[in-house]
């Protein structure tokens, strides 16, 4: 089957990432509280969380290795049991140390299933059509980003934290198994053969050299760091200014409906404005927001930047995947999207640290002030990334590519042959 011939399957990997992503993000919120009831402290609580993004940095580019080289259908799987048992295991965990490691698991299953779906989207999409199918796919995210926090919100409560936290937990777990119903038959025929054909491993170090590559690593790392401390800081502005936590609440389920809408009107945007242009001018809007989130502004006024805010953050995330894909080799996609969640998990554990210091320094809002100093760097970066192509690669790449696919790898991709059946 000719990519973009059936659409059928990025559908169901978009339900499936739906439901495995909602059940992440109600899990880890249910995670603290459950820690906290079992008597942890801050800094426990914060060791707990950083556990999620610290052990899938040592299995991600294992995993995309694995990926380049034969089928992504079976990480999908993996990763949704992972998923599924690290969120139940953590509802029933005793001690903070098995909270830990349950979170550790919740976290490697959520890489798993990145890296398969993200692999998948890849290899099954023409080249010009990454753009958009990247997109509609982080429309699953953004969904269970949306809905996964408010379940876990309507759960948790009472007199009985522990409780409520391990009843939120559980159904996590419930809610990720929900992922198998759309995993059938979700990769094409004949994947497995041609990523058995694959030439010799690319070095990480040539994939890192190819231009394109880390541009889309420090795009989407920056695109990732501003939402995560967004949910985590929000709150604390909140308090300082007297806004409720209702409002709050409502100000970030905003910001991320508003992702929504910029992913659903991605294609149109993209053939407006081009690529380079759609990525350096949100990053820079989105630069300018951060830092104007730091102005005592009234809630009104407040709302609207989020929602500005959150289109401009829909755009980075797929825009990056495609940049990554497209500047890496034909053999070594799937490494070169592990790196870029490398990278995300890097910013993940360093953001957070960074904004907690910063934080503590010169004030809640300083943070914020951060973000915008990096997303403008990435508006910077994006301007000089190539917009297509294939980037620049060692000569002996660069020879191999030609020599298989012609003088214009675009229009005659490697995951188009491996998507005949």
């Amino acid at each position: 089957m000719a990519p973009g011939g059936n659409r059928g399957w990025l559908l169901r990997l978009v339900i499936a990432f739906g439901f495995a992503q909602g059940a992440v993000s109600m899990a880890r919120p249910a995670v603290s509280y459950r820690a906290l009831a079992l008597g942890a402290d801050e800094r426990a609580v914060g060791v707990i969380a950083g556990v999620y993004a610290l052990l899938p940095l040592f299995a991600a580019v294992p995993l995309g290795r694995r990926t380049d080289h034969g089928r992504c259908a079976p990480l999908l799987p993996v990763g949704v049991v992972l998923i599924a048992g690290g969120c139940a295991l953590s509802g029933v965990a005793g001690s903070l140390w098995t909270m830990a490691l349950w979170s550790g698991v919740m976290g490697l299953g959520h890489l798993c299933f990145v890296i398969g779906a993200q692999s998948l989207v890849a290899r099954q999409s023409a080249p010009h059509e990454q753009d958009r199918n990247f997109g509609h796919f982080t429309i699953g995210a953004s969904l269970g980003q949306l809905i996964g926090p408010i379940a876990a919100g309507a759960l948790i409560g009472g007199p009985d934290m522990g409780g409520s936290s391990a009843l939120a937990l559980m159904v996590a777990g419930a809610g990720a198994a929900v992922a198998f119903t759309s995993l059938w038959r979700i990769e094409h025929p004949g994947a497995a053969e041609s990523g058995a054909e694959r030439g010799a491993r690319v070095p990480v170090g040539s994939i890192l050299r190819a231009r394109g590559v880390p541009a889309g690593i420090l795009i989407s790392l920056s695109v990732l760091s501003a939402t995560d401390i967004l949910t985590a800081y929000l709150p604390v502005v909140g308090e300082h200014r007297g806004i409720s936590p209702a409002v709050i609440g409502v100000l970030l389920s905003l910001r991320a409906a508003a992702t929504i809408a910029c992913r659903l009107v991605l294609t149109p945007l993209l053939r407006l404005l081009g690529r380079t242009v759609l990525l350096t001018v949100t990053c820079l809007l989105a630069a300018l927001l951060c830092a104007g989130v730091a102005l005592p502004v009234p809630v009104w006024a407040l709302a609207l930047m989020l929602a500005v805010l959150g289109f401009c953050l829909g755009v980075g995330q797929p825009l990056s995947m495609t940049t990554v894909v497209q500047a890496a080799p034909d053999e070594a996609r799937s490494t070169a999207l592990a790196l870029r969640l490398t990278g995300n998990r890097l910013g993940q554990v360093a953001a957070p640290a960074a904004a907690g210091l910063i934080a503590g320094v010169a004030g809640v809002a300083a943070p914020f002030v951060m973000l915008g100093a990096l997303l403008l760097l990435s508006s910077g970066v994006a301007l000089r990334s190539p917009s297509t192509g294939a980037g620049d690669l060692t000569a002996d790449h660069r020879r191999g590519a030609v020599g298989q696919d012609g003088p214009d790898r675009a229009g005659d991709s490697r995951p188009c042959r491996e998507a005949k059946g």
